[in-house]
């Protein structure tokens, strides 16, 4: 059955998203030429990595100066390189200093606190801030670096850590009227921090923003900042020869072409996994979550943009079923995508049956079958005119935002360290992934419920109706529960099981891409000039050394 003689006189809400907005600028990308200069300065590098770990350990009988040392490996995004000694010298200051209250300097104890705490140890703020109840006066508001770093470390606290909550307005307040009166790069610092505090950015952004400030403090080690910009560099070439492949895939596919109501976002979803997962070792998650992003990315299109009601039916059922036999049943359009999706999946399963993981794909199937059922929920509802309850749209809303099928996904590039264990715990539901869920559906839903990308009511429209408040009023609200929800999330982030470790590690990794695109309006949707520029950062134009 034809696509043309299918309903062919349905109304269909098309969105008009905009095309891509790259063209062919990855697909000319030449790898040869920047592999043969990275192979000659592997030797540089590996030079520069023992440099630094001889400093780190002349470093390790000053606890504050190895904080500072550590601090700057990880800002400036070559932590990975060093990883396990940073680890065990983590793991010595948590057993050296129980806790930090002795250290009367604001500025590292809170490097203190922030650090290890982000590592998953349990530091207690409960005693640690006492002192801070009265110090919140002359002495700290002089102490612009201690502010800042308390500023940065109140962004791990916990629910009812009440003296990290007033630490965090208190520091927002001072920090705020302060950038106009820095030097730099103390001013740059403070006024990245109030924009994007550390510990919910990007974390291959932030480093290159760092990279770029360390560089201007006096003080900074010349080692560290080289191996850190030949380190961006080198994976920067790496993930473009990555994206040249991925867009090879997807021009192939022709979908731009095919299925023109959909976006064409294939250089933003890589953006989101390779923000996250940039180290070498998760090239195969970056290809696989890419490629499986692309193609969710229609599916949802196809749900919320295009598809009638009638067609989300046998779709749904197709997608239940997992087989090719179900083709003959789909209109020409939802043919294209269905086919693509098993073809993908099947690539996946060769992959995973390679490295005797086969289990994996299994997971993978059921993860996309669980958004799906969602997205066909939300198809009915649409369909019957229902505006759900807030609770009602929620419960399928934290499905349909996508980061637990997403996280499954990722697990399947991800080597040894993800256990069977591991996609059991992500599909139940865990705690952290519900919240990490909260945080995305709660902000995507604040910045585009305007953007008419769908007719569905969004969180906003179905928390006015059910409590009958504005919506500034709807949307404060919202923005409470997604402070609460980092609160939380921090909070299943204390070192867990060596069996869950990976997972959990590997399940918060989407939150900072996620909450970046949907900052202050929906940039993935509509990609505007910041994502262009995120991009440009991140795969376009290297460090100058």
């Amino acid at each position: 059955m034809g696509e043309e003689g299918h309903e062919s006189n349905v109304h269909r809400p098309l969105a008009h998203f905009h095309p891509d907005i790259w063209g062919n600028q990855f697909l000319l990308h030449s790898p040869d030429s920047d592999e043969a200069r990275w192979a000659s300065m592997k030797g540089q590098v590996e030079q520069l990595k023992e440099k630094v770990r001889t400093k780190r350990h002349e470093t390790a009988s000053n606890s504050s100066e190895q904080l500072q040392f550590i601090d700057a490996i990880q800002r400036l995004g070559i932590e990975y390189q060093f990883e396990e000694e940073i680890s065990q010298a983590l793991q010595k200051l948590h057993d050296q200093h129980q806790s930090w209250e002795d250290n009367d300097h604001f500025y590292i104890a809170a490097l203190y606190f922030r650090i290890l705490r982000q590592e998953g140890f349990g530091i207690s703020s409960g005693k640690s801030y006492s002192m801070l109840k009265i110090n919140f006066g002359e002495s700290l508001v002089n102490d612009v670096p201690g502010m800042l770093a308390l500023y940065e470390a109140a962004h791990l606290r916990f629910d009812g850590e009440n003296i990290l909550d007033l630490a965090l307005d208190f520091t927002s307040d001072r920090l705020q009227s302060l950038p106009c009166k820095l030097s730099s790069p103390l001013a740059e610092l403070v006024s990245h921090a109030l924009l994007q505090p550390n510990w919910r950015g990007l974390p291959r952004l932030e480093a290159r923003h760092y990279i770029s400030i360390y560089e201007k403090d006096p003080s900074h080690n010349s080692t560290l900042l080289k191996l850190a910009k030949l380190d961006f560099n080198m994976l920067q070439s790496l993930h473009k020869e990555e994206l040249q492949e991925i867009s090879l895939w997807w021009k192939e596919l022709d979908f731009a072409r095919k299925l023109p109501f959909a976006r064409d976002r294939i250089v933003e979803g890589y953006f989101w996994i390779a923000g996250v997962y940039f180290e070498p070792q998760y090239s195969l998650a970056r290809k696989i979550m890419s490629k499986v992003t692309a193609i969710t990315s229609i599916i949802d299109d196809i749900y919320d943009a295009y598809g009638t009601f009638k067609e989300l039916v046998i779709l749904t059922e197709a997608i239940e079923r997992w087989n090719a036999g179900c083709i003959n049943q789909l209109p020409d359009y939802m043919k294209i995508c269905y086919v693509a999706l098993l073809h993908l999946f099947e690539e996946i399963e060769e992959e995973m049956a390679n490295k005797g993981t086969s289990y994996r794909t299994d997971y993978a199937k059921e993860a996309m079958k669980v958004l799906v059922r969602a997205y066909f929920v939300e198809a009915k509802w649409l369909h019957r005119g229902y505006i759900p309850t807030f609770e009602e749209y929620m419960q399928i809303g934290l499905a349909t935002c996508g980061y637990i099928t997403l996280t499954i996904i990722a697990f399947l590039g991800r080597g040894d360290i993800v256990t069977k264990e591991a996609f059991d715990w992500a599909l139940s539901g865990p705690d952290i992934l519900r919240a990490a869920s909260i945080i995305c559906r709660l902000r995507d839903d604040i910045v585009g419920h305007k953007n008419g990308r769908t007719l569905l009511a969004s969180a906003v429209e179905c928390y006015m109706k059910q409590h009958r408040v504005s919506e500034q009023q709807a949307c404060d609200e919202l923005r409470r529960q997604v402070e609460d929800a980092w609160l939380l999330m921090n909070q299943n982030l204390l070192k867990p099981s060596a069996s869950t470790s990976a997972a959990i590690s590997g399940a918060a990794g989407f939150l900072p891409p996620k909450a970046v695109a949907y900052k202050h309006k929906d940039e993935y949707t509509h990609v505007g000039e910041t994502r262009k520029s995120y991009i440009n950062s991140l795969f376009i134009e290297p460090i100058p050394s």
